[in-house]
């Protein structure tokens, strides 16, 4: 079996820092869901097949800040979805809190790539429409996180 056919989207060209964001989401699903040590995710992610292909240093950061964030980036998604953090699927809440960890701490990173990039992973790993939520939170949190960004593209 090649890595193709084990990936959820095997026709994307998916770069190491896009595999990151692919190993990132699964570990934060694995923390949701089991509730297990950042160390013991980060340990059992880096063992799985293709993970030489993402950009390790990027995987740790996401994950590692995504998880020691957690509450404060829940905090800041909170007001801008239509139910409670613990009815989105685990999924939807892994993406969120990978987008908002990464439009508050990577500015270098335009907002419209951190949003495509968790719309794509939703795509991927997600259910029918969840893409269109998170694009829809992703969108209005940039605005709350990054106004000046937001507001020059919208001038453009």
């Amino acid at each position: 079996m090649t890595d193709k056919t084990t990936h959820a989207n095997p026709s994307k060209n998916r770069t190491p820092r896009h595999r990151a964001r692919e190993f990132a989401l699964q570990g934060l699903y694995q923390w949701l869901l089991n509730n297990e040590p950042a160390r013991t995710v980060v340990t059992n992610i880096r063992g799985a097949h293709g993970f030489d292909k993402a950009d390790g240093e990027f995987f740790s950061e996401l994950l590692n800040g995504a998880i020691a964030t957690s509450v404060e980036l829940r905090e800041a998604i909170a007001p801008l979805i239509d139910r409670g953090i613990a009815e989105l699927s685990p999924i939807e809440h892994g993406v969120l809190l990978l987008g908002a960890y990464e439009l508050k701490n990577h500015p270098e990173i335009p907002y419209r790539v951190v949003i495509n990039e968790a719309v794509e992973l939703t795509k991927s790993f997600g259910g029918i429409d969840g893409h269109k939520y998170v694009n829809g939170v992703l969108d209005k949190l940039a605005s709350n996180l990054r106004p000046d960004e937001v507001g020059a593209d919208a001038r453009r």
